[in-house]
């Protein structure tokens, strides 16, 4: 709060009172908007604004680069289609898995444009990684308590301490975000889709283990190894 506090002093202070409050009734001001006029220099004031834009197309594109390889993954366990696992010989990559992310996200994109006028939209996704690092947090302090995993006394301890602290970190900053939407851009957008995603992964483990289970292939028995992350 006092970092947001300082970010809008220097806002008003570099922009004027007057033409600060007016940007900001209107919704067209932010950090990068102040910098580009505390720059004072037109060609600094354009790689700002140039890198505002590739700044959230970067991180919009990392998140979409990377579930590919959860999709090639659950195809190599049988959990999606085979095909979502063919590798192209000429490019050496899975270009079915990608031509599928790349239709999510571009209607993903579009929605989040048509809804709230900007695709940013879609970062309130980020709480669903909060509350999943809260429920590890959980399930490793258990795991410890219990002596579920076979360690020596201290490590169990410090395990446990951990955890704990882990959940408790967690656990507030996912309170925060869902109490506060408005300051960290959380929307109905963005959870639906991380309620939709566990819903849909849901009925595609119980499908494929349907499936599977007609072959002889018992698909539970995956989760029995520690997963690659």
């Amino acid at each position: 709060m006092i970092m947001v506090t300082l970010g809008f002093a220097a806002m008003y202070y570099s922009m004027g009172f007057k033409f600060s409050t007016m940007a900001m009734t209107n919704g067209y001001i932010n950090f990068w908007s102040a910098a580009m006029v505390a720059s004072g220099n037109a060609a600094l004031a354009w790689i700002i604004g140039v890198g505002s834009v590739l700044w959230y197309l970067a991180v919009l594109a990392y998140g979409a680069i990377v579930i590919v390889r959860y999709l090639f993954a659950l195809s190599f366990d049988r959990l999606l289609p085979e095909f979502f696992s063919y590798v192209s010989p000429r490019l050496k990559s899975p270009v079915y898995a990608h031509l599928f992310d790349l239709a999510i996200t571009a209607i993903l994109i579009a929605a989040a444009e048509a809804l709230y006028n900007t695709f940013s939209s879609l970062y309130g996704a980020v709480v669903e990684a909060l509350i999943y690092f809260a429920l590890v947090g959980a399930a490793a302090a258990i795991a410890a308590i219990l002596n579920r995993i076979k360690l020596s006394k201290g490590v169990r301890v410090t395990l446990a301490v951990a955890s704990i602290l882990m959940v408790g970190v967690m656990g507030y900053i996912s309170y925060q975000f869902l109490e506060y939407p408005s300051i960290w851009g959380g929307n109905w957008l963005a959870y639906g889709v991380e309620i939709a995603a566990v819903l849909v992964g849901v009925a595609i483990y119980f499908v494929a283990k349907h499936i599977n289970s007609r072959k002889g292939l018992d698909i539970s028995l995956i989760f029995m190894e520690i997963p690659p992350e």
